[in-house]
């Protein structure tokens, strides 16, 4: 039986940044509650950290191939920290439907063996009665030997907003856990399907691809772009951005304007024009193309410049090639990502931003969103 492995940063770190952003507790009488002084104290503030370090975790270890109790050990209750009665009700469904996407997992071939789950809190925020916690989630996962050429690691970095409420004794209770991240889910992410937006267009347009493991791998042939460098370059840049170029997290998702660095590391040229054309793809010091950064434009884009072919299954894709997802399959496509590493079996594993994500399994994306529309690009 293989070991379960947890790490956390709750300590030293999470002791300097929260020197900045707590208000003191000295502020207060000493006989009023959270709720009535509008304040915690730095010890409250490391509490509202280690809560997130285990319900993060906790979620991580649902995931695992032997999932064992000493998850345990970093508590889900302190003396005066705890999970409401509702969000322990949250918990409890979200738990169930990480195992159910494990299991979903097992079927296409892939499990995990550990993980290191590490949570740092960037800023707290108290308001009457209410405290609101941002927190960054640094996750890495260890790919079980299964077929014997999965790469060793896959990770992500994920935002968080945690909601607290004060109760009546001076305690407080985390009562919401929600994601601040555009783009596919987090693999320890549970979440219920988005609803569908009616959504009509007469531009080119992709062709869905397969999600079933073929019967025969197909091997990517020889093209006339880098594409070695293409990944290179993204899992350079996956988690720590590219100075030389600006980052969109704020204005819709970083996740096409990353692929399209990628791609021109690889040597895609530019190709001028207005802005607004999706005949058009270009980046400059100032501003850049539409199909630079927008996910539907960037296939229209593709597909009317022959840059890249529709694939009919996405294990068909080889290192360089793109994958695009439609969550919800309303005609929109919402997440660009590129294949940097491909097993000799034939598995794709992609590297993208929002949320930021190294070598991620196609079979670990599907399971996560087993009815979503799936679109593989040959580049």
């Amino acid at each position: 039986m293989k070991s379960t492995t947890f790490r956390s940063a709750v300590g030293a770190v999470l002791t300097a940044a929260l020197s900045a952003v707590v208000l003191p507790a000295s502020a207060a009488s000493a006989a009023e509650s959270p709720a009535a002084a509008g304040t915690v104290d730095t010890a409250t503030a490391q509490s509202f950290g280690r809560l997130a370090d285990a319900v993060l975790t906790q979620r991580t270890a649902a995931l695992l191939d032997t999932e064992q109790s000493v998850r345990r050990a970093a508590p889900l209750a302190e003396q005066n920290v705890r999970l409401s009665a509702g969000q322990t009700r949250t918990e409890d469904t979200a738990l169930s439907a990480l195992r159910t996407r494990k299991a979903r997992l097992a079927s296409l071939g892939e499990a995990y063996t550990s993980a290191d789950t590490r949570v740092a809190v960037d800023r707290v925020r108290v308001e009457a009665g209410h405290a609101t916690v941002q927190a960054t989630e640094t996750t890495t996962l260890a790919y079980k030997k299964i077929r014997g050429d999965e790469p060793a690691t896959t990770g992500f970095q994920a935002h968080h907003r945690l909601s607290f409420a004060a109760t009546a004794d001076g305690k407080w209770q985390l009562t919401g856990l929600t994601s601040t991240d555009d783009g596919p889910l987090a693999v320890n992410e549970p979440a219920t399907a988005p609803a569908a937006e009616a959504r009509t267009t007469a531009l080119p347009d992709a062709t869905p691809a397969a999600i079933s493991v073929p019967s025969r791998p197909q091997t990517k042939p020889a093209g006339s772009y880098n594409y070695a460098a293409m990944a290179s370059y993204a899992e350079k840049y996956w988690q720590n951005y590219n100075p030389a170029y600006r980052k969109f997290n704020e204005a819709g998702g970083d996740c096409t304007n990353f692929v399209s660095q990628a791609l021109k590391a690889g040597g895609w040229a530019n190709k001028s024009g207005d802005a607004d054309d999706y005949r058009s793809w270009w980046y400059d010091t100032s501003y850049q193309s539409t199909s630079w950064v927008g996910a539907n434009e960037w296939s229209w884009f593709t597909l009317d410049s022959k840059r890249a072919t529709n694939l009919a299954n996405v294990y068909y894709m080889g290192v360089g090639d793109v994958m695009q997802m439609d969550f919800d399959k309303d005609g929109s496509k919402d997440h660009t990502m590129v294949v940097t590493y491909r097993s000799s079996s034939g598995v794709p594993y992609l590297t993208y931003h929002s949320v930021n994500t190294y070598r991620k399994s196609v079979a670990s994306i599907i399971a996560s969103y087993p009815t979503s529309a799936y679109y593989a690009y040959r580049t």
